[in-house]
């Protein structure tokens, strides 16, 4: 059996949000926002290894919390592993691919915002993985697009050909590990803000999963208060 593993980036502190403590630690029905997705892989028996990287400040509070106990069977807890994020996303990610140890052959890297994705997703980036190579989840585009400069509209894009990213991002862990060096040795003159533009910057194919709203990112207080 192929086995995978999983980057769960929690190391930024939603600031867009206006709490004082990080996104990812603010509740939706009573259960921390980070812990839907973490279960969720956690259950995974294709998923051999799953690492959360939090800031710096916060990591403590991660280790007390996931503990014997906590709600998460101990033979699902032994595959998680904590670790400090970076300055940014992809740094964190980095991070977190960086200390896996299993003999995963494949790394899936969702954004704990994103709670509610399902396990269809998830299998499905498994298939596309084994089957075609690195991929994303992404939606098709239900809005008209329009590209504008100065607050005037230059054109409209063709909508059918527009996706918007989602996660999990998801390559092999070799090939991640083997661009992170590339990086080391010419920095990257723009931020990528997902795996999938370091994937296309080097020149890898990344294919799409169809995701869908429920997937969609939770940035701001109104995002929360459609599930509370």
């Amino acid at each position: 059996m192929t086995k995978f593993a999983v980057v769960l980036p929690a190391g930024g502190l939603g600031k867009r949000m206006g709490a004082s403590i990080p996104k990812q630690l603010l509740k939706i029905n009573g259960k921390a926002v980070y812990r839907y997705s973490l279960e969720t892989f956690l259950h995974f028996e294709e998923i051999s290894e799953v690492v959360l990287a939090v800031p710096a400040d916060w990591k403590s509070h991660f280790e007390e919390e996931l503990v014997a106990g906590c709600g998460i069977p101990d033979n699902e807890l032994a595959k998680l592993k904590i670790v400090v994020g970076g300055a940014e996303r992809w740094q964190s990610v980095r991070n977190g691919v960086e200390a896996l140890t299993s003999d995963a052959e494949y790394v899936l890297v969702h954004d704990v915002a994103r709670p509610f994705m399902t396990e269809a997703l998830v299998r499905e980036t498994f298939k596309t993985l084994i089957e075609k190579g690195s991929c994303l989840v992404a939606k098709p585009c239900a809005d008209t697009v329009k590209v504008a400069s100065n607050g005037q509209v230059e054109k409209t894009l063709d909508r059918k050909t527009i996706w918007l990213a989602q996660t999990p991002q998801s390559a092999s862990i070799d090939l991640l590990k083997k661009l992170y060096a590339k990086i080391d040795a010419e920095p990257l003159g723009f931020l990528p803000t997902d795996e999938a533009s370091i994937l296309e910057h080097f020149g890898e194919p990344v294919y799409i999963v169809e995701g869908n709203s429920a997937n969609d990112k939770l940035t701001t207080p109104e995002d929360f208060a459609k599930f509370n």
